[in-house]
């Protein structure tokens, strides 16, 4: 463990603040105007280098030491979910129809205190980006910064962030070479027919009908059109139409969402979906619309910057192997990781005793933040920028492999 992970614990009772008051205060995409502005009060007075507005509300703290030309990215996401809050802490969001529900206010916490351990103990030659994003929820808020010149403004040699996982125990985490969270793609289909009365089938065409069968077909394409080694999924998640029940609508449309891990594999969904969709309405006597939005790539780690997040992990303490397998939750850090090599962590925080409905997943109405995986991020953030700037990348056969499951 290096110089820089001393003394950390003093951090601690102001990042808890500064979560909860994160926490108690979420704002959703693109509209972070508050956090991105503790954030920027908090890296000004460390003497950082601060850029505000970076992709609508994004931050980036610049920190350099010693004589390098190499540098570092560190990336945090700010956002919060459009969820309604149910959990009962006293620092419980006092925002209606928004919650931190995903943790965004830990991620930006941890940054924070990476930055303020880095700014005092500065053992690192090179230089420190802090790149603290919005927009993450769905919003391609890091394709934001992008096309904001993320990159060339703030020059990166790799680029690495974390998230923290419920379904790992406090005290381990896990990343992968490859591929370590799925594309998204989201389809919206629309099935027209005439509309009439229910009694009178024969004097138009069923969507209702060309609906159902559509949802029982697109089952079958991950089955039958993708390799049994591939792994994909997709999912109706919406079905709506008609409001009455004597009434044949003349609508209904059909959302859902699909996830993989390469390209070839989407191309043959998408082109699958679209021509069973077309058949089906052909059949039916309907006409049909697809809409394929591939909205978030794949987040793929390039192998030596995986291996190196790992290595940054056991040498802070943590239990730290290889990802036995890729997520289907999707992350938008995979557009930077497209510019730039880099790895993407899971920061285990699960409780010992979550209670007695068990642990809270990502996502849930009353999911919040372990504060004890607080220290452990800012370390692991710590320790990646000097092994990167030190370029002490280990070999991916240092790192045991093992499945905590």
């Amino acid at each position: 463990m290096t110089a820089a992970h001393n003394n950390i614990a003093d951090l601690i009772p102001d990042l808890i603040a500064i979560r909860r008051d994160l926490h108690a205060n979420p704002e959703l995409a693109f509209n972070e105007h508050r956090t991105a502005g503790i954030v920027a009060n908090a890296l000004r007075l460390l003497g950082l280098e601060v850029h505000e507005g970076i992709g609508g509300t994004g931050v980036v703290g610049t920190l350099r030491c010693g004589s390098s030309a190499r540098s570092v990215g560190l990336r945090a996401d700010m956002d919060a979910l459009p969820m309604i809050e149910l959990g009962q802490s006293s620092y419980k969001s006092r925002t209606s129809g928004a919650h931190h529900g995903c943790g965004h206010d830990g991620h930006t916490s941890m940054l924070i205190g990476a930055a303020q351990q880095l700014a005092r103990t500065r053992s690192f030659d090179g230089t420190v980006h802090f790149i603290f994003q919005p927009a993450e929820e769905g919003q391609g808020g890091g394709r934001a910064m992008l096309k904001d010149g993320l990159f060339e403004r703030f020059p990166c040699d790799a680029v690495y962030a974390l998230h923290n996982w419920p379904d790992l125990p406090l005290g381990q985490a896990q990343t992968r070479p490859g591929a370590i969270m799925a594309a998204a793609d989201r389809f919206d289909i629309t099935l027209r027919g005439r509309g009439g009365h229910a009694a009178q089938p024969h004097y138009t065409p069923d969507a209702i009908l060309a609906a159902s069968q559509v949802v029982t077909a697109l089952n079958t394409i991950v089955s039958r059109r993708i390799d049994p080694g591939e792994s994909a999924v997709l999912s109706v998640t919406r079905i709506e139409g008609g409001h009455s029940h004597n009434v044949l609508p003349a609508e209904v449309s059909i959302t859902g969402t699909v996830r993989s891990f390469d390209a070839t594999s989407q191309d043959r969904i998408e082109a699958a979906l679209r021509d069973t969709v077309q058949g089906i309405a052909l059949a039916s006597g309907t006409t049909a619309e697809v809409s394929y939005v591939r909205y978030y790539p794949a987040t793929i780690n390039s192998a030596a910057e995986a291996a190196l997040a790992l290595a940054a992990a056991d040498a802070i303490g943590l239990q730290a192997s290889i990802a036995p397998r890729p997520a289907f939750t999707s992350e938008d850090f995979s557009f930077l990781l497209q510019q730039r090599p880099g790895a993407y962590l899971w920061l285990g925080q699960g409780r010992a005793n979550p209670g007695a409905d068990g642990e809270r997943p990502l996502h849930h109405p009353c999911y919040d933040f372990n504060d004890e995986a607080l220290h452990l991020g800012v370390r692991w953030f710590c320790e990646v920028a000097e092994r990167e700037l030190a370029r002490a990348a280990p070999t991916l056969s240092s790192i045991p492999s093992s499945d905590p499951s």
